[in-house]
């Protein structure tokens, strides 16, 4: 067992052997020398071990508990199950069987069985916790239910009786019981009840969460709607903590509520269960002013309460009803807001909310209002007047960021912008100073500058000022060198040089993000949508396998956080793993890094290093099966990861949100189309019946070339959409989120050639069908395909023409456009070589035959049918594209080798020393990239060529 622990598996397996020839039944030890051998990759063989001693059906604890382990380690989960079934047979009343027993069936979520165990342990061991893990299988058998009515009146009815039940023994002795009764009455809709338990005697247990009673009874007062409870629990929590933004926010809602139905306290009685009730603006205003007064004698600054004045006038605009209470200029509170709290960097992010408030006629004379209260302090005359402290950066910063919300920033010249990029950066590098201090993961005080500052140069460059992309750059691996822990530089650096169509230094900006868990999912897609398209095949596998890693482990993690919560009574969490688990398996991104990392093996090794059919089988792909959800598709990714402080209408909406989920699944739809093609097309060669044969509709055959029929028009109807969606020309705010490869896939031919290719798959399976004899007609239509062929793909490769990097007047411009359909070209021609290998396999026998005959009849002159001319010419042909291809790309290294960027004179001669070292830098990633890309299609193709060399019949 210590070899295992320390990962000596080899010592593991020879220590176990010799325990086994001293003891030949000792099941632990065979057990152990199966995790060696599982470990050390001889699966078969320690499945075979572990089975031979579960069939004993042993009963101590070490063979139980290292069979576990195993069990775990191949993800069979459902065989602990087993496991335990039969050692509880044989060991009744043990309790800690019976508890592993109910964690196996957690594991695979058999809460029926679940249900049962608990009762059975609670029978052995009347101890309070397994009586209501039954009741929260009861609960799970709820939520899993797919038909809703008999969740309401089957499970939840009961799961309530059992704990009513415990409530009239007064048996309930933990929170997490009360919990769990509170939970069931919710799902039940029984909120009066629910009301009751919490506001009972079962209630005092709730004390784990601060405030934990007054929430609960606030959501039910919601759900029932009994609005004067909510204002006056609302108002009685603001008197305690006047900063407690989410209570303001249910006192306002509340009193609004109130007001619309005219509601009066009654005369004699309370006004409420929970005291005074407030019921008119009056009442409200005076309230909100006593808290400011409040709010100035308290220890520290609190923020709740001004911000809650302005929430109040916004709300009183929107119901057209705000000048007859004198709650002040909106304008003015923010300006004092900003003495009061403009050093601190939430500052900001608190008056975000409220700059619809200010007319826009008013935006310039505001934020001059702010600066003319930050103490900045120049040295000399025409110099810019610096903070001399943290608190004067920070004032300073908010106001900038504020200008650039209120659009000022938008709406200058080309000249002004860049004045104001030279006094942020210069700010950015005085404000170095005051972060000197700071350790390497700490963030500069001073960052936001560097960032606004290249916001602005992005802008430039959308205007089409080209040198304007390479200052971003090189601002920001500034940035970088200074801050090394900043995520947004590298975010911000991700996408431009994604953008520039650069991926090499991307992989390693990423993975100093160090992104956890969840993050491969919402922001994995930064590295899925570029590697592949850009040519990055090495790289492009390993980004898809870090996600696919955390998808895959998120199914067994999730278990064990749900036996966790088992464990503890954190049953109101249960529910949410579970949710958790579902939103990742059906989310967007697992689906399309499933479907390109298929496509990418395919192509980097179906037919290279193992033939089509024997990659397809390893991945247990088939034309018939869809594994994706698509009703239930979730878009998980993070669009807001990058900060903007663009105003509303630049910034990204829901309406972008939309679009961009409506075209990923397009896209998605049409890649796993492809991939589902690709995969119908070995079964195609295997069993032919010749046409005069009754067996064909039998022999699955014909049922194949059937799917693969199906699914072309499925891919022709998914092209349609993508191509009308397409038409509508969406354009997606810079930061927002990047279009799929879906335009480039059409304009440049490869789409055509690809449904092409698979229409010529139908075209010979027939052909295959009828025999050489009186198929002319059907002959002649696979020659012309093949000539078509060979256009359209001369017209895909004339469209990767072209210098990728081309040096303009002194700057540099990149094509990233020819790399991706460099990249859609290898794919196409993988694919044709498919289809090719496929006729092969067809036309060989026929030509087998011919030549039998041949020699039957001791003729000289058979006619050779068509077809196989015309098959050689295609082949011939797609072997001199490809040598032309290859031969293009060999160029492009040259010509990208000798591209001498040192030359390049910057004409803005406004760059310093210190940034023109990080502009060389920039540029050779650029450059570099763009090589390394080139390198890696050029070697893929040489491969390919090798495979059309073998495709002589």
């Amino acid at each position: 067992a210590d070899y295992l622990d320390n990962g000596n598996n080899k010592m593991a397996i020879q220590q176990a052997d010799k325990l086994l020839k001293k003891h030949k039944d000792l099941h632990c030890a065979k057990v152990l020398k199966a995790i060696g051998l599982q470990r050390t990759g001889k699966q078969d063989e320690a499945y075979a071990l572990a089975q031979e001693v579960a069939a004993l059906e042993p009963t101590d604890d070490n063979s139980l508990q290292a069979l576990t382990i195993l069990y775990r380690e191949m993800h069979r989960p459902e065989l602990v199950t087993k496991l335990y079934e039969a050692a509880v047979k044989k060991v009744p009343n043990s309790e800690e069987y019976h508890s592993h027993l109910f964690m196996a069936y957690a594991r695979v979520g058999e809460y029926k069985k679940m249900q049962q165990a608990g009762m059975a342990l609670y029978k052995i061991v009347p101890k309070n916790p397994y009586y209501f893990w039954s009741v929260m299988s009861l609960i799970m058998q709820s939520i899993s239910a797919q038909d809703e009515n008999l969740s309401k009146t089957m499970f939840l009815p009961l799961a309530e009786r059992m704990v009513e039940k415990m409530v009239k023994e007064d048996k309930i002795e933990a929170e997490a019981e009360v919990e769990l009764y509170y939970m069931i009455l919710e799902r039940l809709e029984k909120y009066k009840e629910a009301l009751d338990v919490v506001r009972g005697k079962l209630g005092e247990k709730l004390t784990s969460e601060l405030q934990s009673r007054e929430n609960k009874c606030m959501a039910m007062y919601k759900k029932l709607c009994r609005w004067p409870e909510c204002n006056a629990l609302s108002r009685r929590l603001l008197l305690k903590n006047s900063d407690d933004w989410q209570f303001y926010i249910t006192y306002f809602d509340s009193v609004f509520q109130l007001i619309d139905e005219s509601w009066t306290p009654p005369p004699e009685e309370e006004h409420s269960l929970e005291g005074e009730v407030h019921y008119s603006i009056e009442q409200a205003v005076k309230f909100i002013e006593e808290r400011i007064t409040e709010e100035s004698k308290s220890s520290r600054p609190l923020r709740g309460p001004y911000l809650a004045k302005l929430e109040l006038i916004r709300r009183l605009r929107y119901r057209g009803c705000n000048d007859e209470y004198k709650l002040g200029d909106p304008e003015e509170l923010m300006f004092q807001y900003f003495k009061k709290f403009g050093d601190k960097p939430c500052c900001f992010t608190d008056l975000k909310v409220f700059v619809d408030l200010l007319p826009s006629s008013q935006y310039t004379k505001f934020i001059s209002q702010l600066l003319e209260v930050i103490p900045l302090s120049a040295t000399a005359e025409n110099e810019i007047a610096l903070p001399a402290d943290i608190k004067a950066l920070q004032q300073h910063l908010c106001v900038v960021q504020l200008s650039r919300l209120l659009g000022i920033y938008h709406t200058m010249d080309k000249k002004q912008k860049l004045t104001v990029v030279r006094e942020l950066m210069l700010r950015y590098r005085h404000g170095l100073e005051f972060g000197k201090s700071c350790l390497k993961t700490e963030l500069q005080f001073s960052d936001y500058y560097c960032l606004l500052a290249v916001h602005l140069l992005l802008d430039l460059w959308l205007e089409g000022e080209e040198t304007a992309v390479w200052q971003c750059l090189t601002f920001l691996e500034e940035g970088l060198s200074h801050s090394p822990s900043n995520a947004q530089f590298k975010l911000l650096l991700i996408r431009i040089y994604c953008r520039l169509g650069a991926f090499e230094p991307v992989a390693e900006l990423y993975s100093s993000l160090d992104a956890k868990h969840i993050q491969h999912d919402t922001i994995g897609y930064l590295l899925t949508r570029y590697a592949e398209s850009l040519g990055h095949y090495a790289a492009a596998s390993q980004s898809c396998n870090f996600a696919l890693r955390f998808f895959h482990s998120n199914q067994k993690d999730t278990s064990e956080y749900i036996i966790q919560a088992y464990k503890y009574g954190a049953f109101e969490k249960i529910p949410e793993f579970i949710a958790f688990r579902n939103r990742l398996n059906s989310s967007l991104h697992f689906a399309q890094v499933r479907t390109e990392r298929m496509l990418l093996d395919l192509l980097l090794e179906a037919n290279i290093s193992s033939s089509l059919e024997e990659s397809i089988k390893s991945m247990s792909l088939s034309p018939e099966e869809d594994d994706i959800p698509w009703k239930d598709l979730r878009d998980n990714r993070d669009l807001t990861v990058l900060f903007n402080w663009d105003p509303k209408d630049r910034d990204i909406s829901e309406e972008h949100r939309k679009l961009s989920l409506e075209e990923e699944t397009m896209w998605l739809r049409i890649r796993s189309l492809t991939l589902r093609l690709v995969s119908g097309l070995p079964p195609l060669s295997h069993t032919i019946q010749p046409k005069n044969s009754e067996k064909t509709a039998e022999n699955g055959v014909s049922s194949k070339i059937d799917t693969i029929r199906s699914l072309l028009q499925q891919l022709e109807a998914a092209v349609d959409s993508g191509k009308k969606f397409l038409e509508q020309k969406i354009q997606y705010p810079v930061l927002g989120p990047p279009p799929t490869r879906m335009a480039g896939f059409f304009s440049n031919g490869s789409c055509q050639c690809q449904t092409s290719l698979f229409y010529l798959v139908s075209d010979i399976y027939e052909l295959d069908t009828n025999g050489l004899e009186d198929s002319a007609e059907i002959q002649e239509r696979i020659g012309n395909s093949f000539k078509s062929l060979v256009e359209r793909l001369t017209d895909l490769f004339n469209k990767c023409k072209g210098d990728l990097i081309e040096v303009r007047d002194g700057t540099l411009k990149t094509h990233p456009n020819l790399l991706e359909n460099l990249v859609f070209f290898v794919e196409t021609i993988s694919i044709a070589l498919w289809v090719s290998s496929y006729c092969d396999s067809v036309l060989r026998p026929f030509k087998s035959n011919l030549q039998k005959k041949k020699k039957k009849k001791k003729e000289s002159s058979v006619a050779m049918p068509p077809v196989f001319t015309h098959f050689l010419d295609y082949v011939t042909e797609l072997q001199t594209l490809t040598s032309n291809v290859i031969d293009h790309i060999k160029g492009l290294e040259i010509i990208l080798t000798a591209l001498k960027l040192e030359e390049l004179s910057f004409k803005d001669t406004l760059l310093l020393q210190e940034e023109k070292k990080f502009t060389k830098t920039v540029q050779g990633k650029v450059q570099s990239s763009y090589h390394h890309s080139v390198q890696e299609i050029g070697e893929l193709l040489k491969k390919r060529l090798d495979t059309i060399k073998k495709l002589k019949i």
